[in-house]
C-alpha cells in the first residue's frame, strides 16, 4: 500500500510511450465501428452535435471515425479522449461541455440507462471461433439435457446468433440473453430476468437456480458481477482470446465473505464518505438522497464527495472518513479496496449494515436501481425505535456495544452540517460547518494565499526540461 501514495517517479521518468494499436482491422472500420448504423442514428435524429466516446483501446481510431462520421452525416463529432468516470459508462458531463445534442458510445459498455442524451453503443464486433466455442460447450456441458443461460461479453453479441444456430438441436433447454439498451417498456413476465442490460426467460419450475451460466468473454469486471450477482447458479465461461473454456474456479463463497466483512465495517462506521462515480446513470441523484437519509435515521455523519474516478492517493486525503460507499455503475461498483486506505462498499452493502429491515438472503445486489423505491428489491426504512427498547449489537471486529436501530430524523443527536457561531466581539454572525472545523484543526493546510497581499508580477520563462536534469545544469564547474 506504501507505494500507492509514495514514489520516487523514476519509472515513470524512465518509461517508454507507444502509439496504441488500433483493436479495429485497418480497412474495416466499417464493419467493426458500424459506420452505417451509426450515420442512420444521426440523420434520423437530426443532430448538428454528437458526442464519440472511445475508450483508450480504440483512441487510435477515433480521428478517422469522427472525418468520416462528419463526412456521412454533416454533423459536427467531437471525440470525448478521457472518461470523467468509467468508460463503460456513457460519459454525459463531458458530452454536454460541447453542446451535444447525443452520444455514440464505442467499445464495452455496462449498458446502466442515461438519464439526459439520447445513446447509440457499438460495441465493436470482435472476432469469435464459434466452432471452438461451440466444441468448449460440449466439453463443459456433456449432458444434452442441461438446462444453461448462455451470456456474452457485449464485444461478442453479435456471434451469438450463430452459435444458437450450433447449440440448439443438441441442447433444447438451452437460453440465450439478449442485450437491451435501457430499461425494457413493459413489466417482467413470470420467470424473466432484467439485469445488466441482459434479458432472458427462464421456464422450469425451480426458476434460475436449476440453470448453469455460460459466459462468452474473458475474466473481467462483467464476468464477477454476474457470479456475485447469481451466485447460486454454477458458472463456466469461454475465453476467445485464448480459446480456451473452464469451469469457474473463484470461490464465490469467499468473494461474499470479504464482502460480508465490508458490511461490518460499515456497521462499526462513524463518519460515511459518499462517492459520486457517475453523473449519467439514471437514479443516481435518488440513490445519493436515500443513502443521505439512511445514515442520518442509522446516526452517522456522511460527506458527499466527487473526486472522478476513485484511487488510493485521493481518498487518503480525507481521513476523517471511515468507510466510502461508491455510487456507480453495476460494474464499476464492485471496487477493489483492498489497497486504499479505508475500505468502500456498494450501496447494497451500505443498506445491510443500516437497515435493520434488509435481511441477508444470499442474492447479491450490484445495481444501485434496484434498492430505490418501486424497485423489485426495495426495502422500506422500519419505524424508530427509542434507545432503551432497542437490542443492543457487539461488534464483530472490535467486540464495542454498537447501535443498530434507526432514530427518528426530527430528533437526531447529530449537529446540524452547519452552525452560526460568532465571528467577533461585533457580534457579526459566521457560519460554521463541521467539515471546515476538522479542516482548521489539521497541522498542514496547503499554500497561503494571502489575498491582496502578493504584488502582480508578469510571467517569465522559467528552467526547461525534467527536475533531475535541468537544461542549464551540469554545464558550469565548481
Amino acid at each position: 500500500m506504501a507505494t500507492a501514495f509514495s514514489s520516487d517517479g523514476e519509472a515513470a521518468l524512465r518509461r517508454e510511450l507507444r502509439a496504441a494499436v488500433a483493436a479495429a482491422p485497418r480497412g474495416d472500420l466499417d464493419g467493426f465501428y458500424e459506420m452505417g448504423r451509426a450515420a442512420a442514428f444521426v440523420r434520423d435524429g437530426g443532430f448538428r452535435k454528437v458526442a464519440l466516446q472511445f475508450p483508450d483501446e480504440l483512441l487510435a481510431d477515433a480521428v478517422e471515425v469522427a472525418a468520416q462520421m462528419e463526412a456521412a452525416t454533416g454533423a459536427a463529432m467531437y471525440v470525448l479522449g478521457d472518461t470523467t468516470y468509467g468508460s463503460c459508462c456513457v460519459d454525459e458531463v463531458a458530452a454536454e461541455h460541447v453542446g451535444a445534442e447525443a452520444v455514440l458510445h464505442y467499445g464495452p459498455a455496462c449498458l446502466s440507462p442515461c438519464s439526459k442524451l439520447p445513446v447509440l453503443h457499438i460495441f465493436g464486433q470482435q472476432p469469435l471461433d464459434v466452432g471452438r466455442c461451440t466444441e468448449a460447450f460440449r466439453e463443459l456441458h456433456p449432458e444434452r439435457q442441461s438446462r444453461v443461460v448462455v451470456l456474452s461479453d457485449v464485444v461478442y453479441a453479435h456471434a451469438m446468433g450463430e452459435l444458437e444456430q450450433q447449440l440448439r438441436p443438441e441442447y433444447p433447454n438451452i437460453i440465450f440473453s439478449r442485450l437491451v439498451c435501457g430499461d425494457p417498456p413493459g413489466p417482467a413476465v413470470p420467470g424473466e430476468e432484467r439485469k445488466f442490460g441482459r434479458q432472458f426467460v427462464v421456464e422450469a419450475a425451480g426458476g434460475l437456480q436449476d440453470y448453469a451460466m455460460f459466459y462468452v468473454g474473458a475474466e473481467g469486471l462483467a464476468l464477477t458481477s454476474f457470479m456475485l450477482t447469481w451466485n447460486r447458479c454454477p458458472f463456466s465461461s469461454f475465453n476467445p482470446i485464448t480459446g480456451c473454456g473452464r469451469h469457474e474456479t473463484l470461490n464465490v463463497n469467499r468473494a461474499l465473505m470479504r464482502r460480508l466483512y465490508l458490511v461490518e465495517r460499515a456497521r462499526d462506521a462513524g463518519v460515511v464518505g459518499i462517492l459520486v462515480g457517475t453523473l449519467g446513470v439514471a437514479g443516481y441523484l435518488t440513490v445519493l438522497q436515500h443513502l443521505r437519509e439512511l445514515l442520518c435515521r442509522a446516526g452517522k455523519r456522511s460527506y458527499t464527495l466527487a473526486v472522478g474516478k476513485p484511487n488510493p492517493a485521493k481518498l487518503a486525503n480525507f481521513l476523517e472518513v471511515d468507510i466510502f460507499v461508491l455510487v456507480a455503475c453495476a460494474q464499476n461498483s464492485l471496487l477493489d479496496s483492498s489497497d486504499f486506505y479505508r475500505p468502500v462498499v456498494t450501496p447494497y452493502e451500505l443498506e445491510l449494515a443500516c437497515n435493520p429491515a434488509r435481511e441477508w438472503t444470499g442474492n447479491y445486489l450490484t445495481d444501485f436501481r434496484d434498492l430505490l423505491p418501486g424497485a423489485c428489491a426495495h426495502v422500506e426504512l422500519p419505524a424508530a425505535l427509542p434507545a432503551a427498547e432497542a437490542v443492543p449489537d457487539v461488534s464483530l471486529i472490535t467486540g464495542k456495544m454498537r447501535a443498530t436501530h434507526l432514530c427518528d430524523p426530527s430528533t437526531s443527536q447529530l449537529p446540524p452540517s452547519t452552525a452560526l457561531a460568532c465571528r467577533d466581539q461585533t457580534w457579526a454572525l459566521a457560519e460554521i460547518s463541521p467539515a471546515a472545523s476538522f479542516l482548521e484543526s489539521r497541522s498542514w493546510r496547503g499554500l497561503e494565499q494571502q489575498l491582496g497581499q502578493t504584488p502582480v508580477s508578469k510571467a517569465v520563462q522559467g528552467r526547461r526540461g525534467i527536475a533531475i536534469a535541468y537544461e542549464d545544469e551540469g554545464c558550469e564547474q565548481p
